[in-house]
């Protein structure tokens, strides 16, 4: 199967984590890398349902030049699970140097999660699919009760 870029810009890396830092030489660092979360909900009256999660994670998108030289965007499109897609983001990068120079993108990706399920986040260069990265979602109840309590 052919890339869709065969001369670049190539994907190096597209994590979801908990957190990134950046050092002074732009090099960063990816803690936690993150591909499933588990909601819980403690209580004596939990919904069985999962109720609305705030999820917040940083996403990473390391790319290489290659041959590749000018300015291009790059899309991020969220897919919850069923297939319904949420509306994009846009950033644009632009490759002049070596074929090794590069971008990084760190993307505060912030979210509330009604279902569990599979979400997915396409990550696209002018249109053309780069890649998809995986996010699972389970929610676990936790009942605390009143199991021996007098009524």
């Amino acid at each position: 199967m052919p890339m869709v870029f065969e001369g670049g810009p190539f994907l190096i890396a597209a994590v979801l984590c908990e957190k990134v830092l950046t050092d002074k030489d732009g090099s960063i660092s990816m803690i936690r890398a993150v591909d499933k979360i588990t909601a819980t909900a403690v209580g004596p009256d939990v919904a069985q349902q999962m109720p609305p999660t705030q999820i917040n994670l940083s996403l990473v998108i390391m790319l290489k030049a290659g041959e590749a030289r000018g300015r291009f965007t790059v899309k991020i499109r969220p897919e919850w699970p069923g297939g319904v897609r949420q509306p994009e983001t846009e950033l644009p990068v632009s490759f002049s140097g070596a074929p090794d120079a590069g971008a990084n993108l760190v993307v505060n990706f912030g979210m509330v999660a009604n279902q569990e399920g599979l979400y997915w986040i396409d990550i696209l260069l002018d249109d053309a699919l780069l890649t998809r990265t995986p996010l699972r979602i389970e929610y676990q109840p936790l009942r605390t009760g009143t199991q021996g309590l007098p009524p």
